[in-house]
C-alpha cells in the first residue's frame, strides 16, 4: 500500500502514545468518539498509523491556548505518522487537508508543527514541477555559470512608468542579471500590470540591443486565479522571460494552474511564510512548504539569506538552501533565492557556506543603497561575488574597485 508519511514535533500533557494515536485518528477514519461504521475492517483499509515516537527535551514554552491536561507533566516528541495515499490521492489540496487539516486546533496538543513529508512516486505522476529549474534560468539569463545576481524594485511601490523605465534601463545597462517586482507591486491602479509590463520590456529589449544581453525580469502577476492565465500571456506576448506568484496568497492550487498553463519560469515568491512557520510551537516548516511548492511548479524558492533582516538564524537558512536543492522525487530541481538585506559584504561567508555557485541572490537595498547608486550597487555585487569566488578577499578587491570598497564602508565590513 502507498502511504505518504508526515513527521510531526508536538508537545502534550497527555501520555506521547495517546497523543499520536489522536492525531492520526482525527485525521484518518476516527473522530472523537466511536462510531458504528468505523469497522475493523475499515479501520485497516483507511486509518492512518502511527509508526514512530521519538521523545525530545521539553521546549520550556508554554501551551498553546485551549491545550487540555496538567502542563507539569508535559513531553515532547517527535512523531511519524502514515497515511495511506488511497484516502485522498496524489493532489496536494487533499494531502494538506489529511496531513494538517485539523491537527493545528485539537485540544490534545500543547504545540505542534508538520516539519516534513515523505511524498511517494504518484505524486512525481501527478505533478511535472519545474519546468525551468537552474539550467533552464542560467540560459535566459545569458549567464555561463552562477551566482545569479539580482534585484528588486526599490521603492516597492509608487514608482512612476517612466520612473520604472529608467530605473530598470540604468539596472540592465549595469550588467544586473535578474530584476523582480517587489510582491507588494501586483495590478495597482497607480501602475497597472500592462503598462508595467509595456515600460519593463521597452526598456529591456533595448538594453539587449545595446548590450547583447538582457536580464530576466520577474513581473509580479499574482491575482485571483481566473486572471493569471490572461496576466502570464500579457508578459510572454512582450517578449518577458519570467512571471512571479505570491504562492501563499494564491494557493498551491493556484500555483499548479499557472504551472500547467505557463511557458516562462515561475518565481515562486514566499510571502505571508512567517505566518506559517515562524512560531516553533504550531505551523509548518519550510522543508514542507518548499517540497510542495516545487512539486506546484516553482522555478525559482525563496530560502532568506545569510544575516538577514528577518528572524530566521543563518543555520535555519542554510538548512533552507539544502533542502531546495536536494533531490526529490528524482528531479524537481528549483532556484534557491537568496534575499532580505543582502549585500556585497555578504558574498564571501555565504559561498563558502553554502558551497555552491548555483543561486539566484538578490539584494534591494544591498544594490539600491549604495552611496553610488544603483548601478554602482551592481558593480559591487559583480565585483564581491567574482572576489568569493575566486578566494580573493574582499577587502584586496575592493582596493582596485572603489564601487566594492564604498558597498563596504555603507553596509559593514565582510561578514
Amino acid at each position: 500500500m502507498s502511504v505518504v508519511t508526515a513527521v510531526y514535533d508536538i508537545e502534550t500533557a497527555l501520555p506521547l502514545e495517546q497523543a499520536a494515536a489522536v492525531m492520526a485518528s482525527e485525521q484518518s477514519s476516527g473522530t472523537f468518539v466511536a462510531v458504528a461504521r468505523e469497522t475493523e475492517d475499515l479501520k485497516r483499509r483507511y486509518a492512518a498509523r502511527v509508526v514512530g515516537i521519538e521523545e525530545l527535551p521539553l521546549s520550556g514554552r508554554p501551551p498553546l491556548p485551549g491545550a487540555s491536561g496538567d502542563w507539569s507533566r508535559a513531553r515532547r516528541a517527535r512523531v511519524s505518522i502514515e497515511f495511506p495515499l488511497h484516502n485522498f490521492g496524489p493532489s496536494i489540496p487533499n494531502l494538506l487537508a489529511a496531513v494538517a487539516g485539523n491537527l493545528f486546533e485539537i485540544r490534545e496538543a500543547g504545540a505542534l508543527r508538520l516539519v516534513d513529508l515523505d511524498l511517494p512516486a504518484a505524486f512525481a505522476e501527478r505533478y511535472p514541477g519545474p519546468a525551468f529549474g537552474w539550467d533552464g534560468t542560467l540560459a535566459l539569463t545569458g549567464r555561463e555559470r552562477g551566482p545569479l545576481l539580482g534585484t528588486i524594485v526599490k521603492p516597492s511601490i509608487g514608482l512612476s512608468a517612466d520612473q520604472l523605465g529608467e530605473l530598470v534601463t540604468e539596472l540592465a545597462d549595469a550588467g544586473i542579471d535578474f530584476i523582480k517586482d517587489d510582491e507588494l507591486q501586483g495590478n495597482a491602479p497607480n501602475l497597472p500590470l500592462a503598462e508595467r509590463v509595456r515600460v519593463v520590456t521597452d526598456a529591456l529589449h533595448r538594453a539587449a540591443d545595446r548590450n547583447g544581453r538582457m536580464p530576466m525580469y520577474a513581473f509580479n502577476i499574482t491575482d485571483d486565479i481566473d486572471r493569471l492565465a490572461a496576466n502570464h500571456d500579457l508578459v510572454e506576448a512582450a517578449g518577458g522571460t519570467c512571471v512571479m506568484i505570491c504562492v501563499n496568497t494564491v494557493g498551491l492550487a493556484g500555483l499548479q494552474y499557472l504551472r500547467a498553463h505557463s511557458e516562462l519560469p515561475i518565481h515562486g515568491h514566499r510571502t505571508m511564510f512567517g505566518a506559517y512557520s515562524r512560531s516553533p510551537q504550531v505551523g509548518i516548516d519550510f522543508m514542507v512548504f518548499q517540497k510542495l511548492s516545487r512539486l506546484a511548479g516553482s522555478d525559482h524558492v525563496h530560502t532568506n539569506g545569510l544575516s538577514n533582516k528577518f528572524y530566521e538564524s543563518d543555520e535555519q537558512v542554510l538548512a533552507s538552501i539544502a533542502a531546495v536543492r536536494a533531490p526529490l522525487l528524482g528531479g524537481y530541481e528549483a532556484v534557491p533565492v537568496l534575499s532580505s538585506g543582502q549585500t556585497a559584504a555578504l558574498a564571501t561567508r555565504t559561498y563558502e557556506q553554502v558551497g555552491t555557485d548555483r543561486l539566484l541572490v538578490l539584494a534591494g537595498g544591498g544594490i539600491h543603497g549604495h552611496p553610488g547608486g544603483s548601478a554602482a550597487g551592481v558593480r559591487a555585487m559583480r565585483e564581491a561575488w567574482s572576489a568569493a569566488l575566486t578566494g580573493e578577499a574582499l577587502e584586496e578587491r575592493a582596493a582596485s574597485v572603489p564601487e566594492l570598497a564604498a558597498a563596504l564602508a555603507a553596509f559593514g565590513p565582510p561578514r
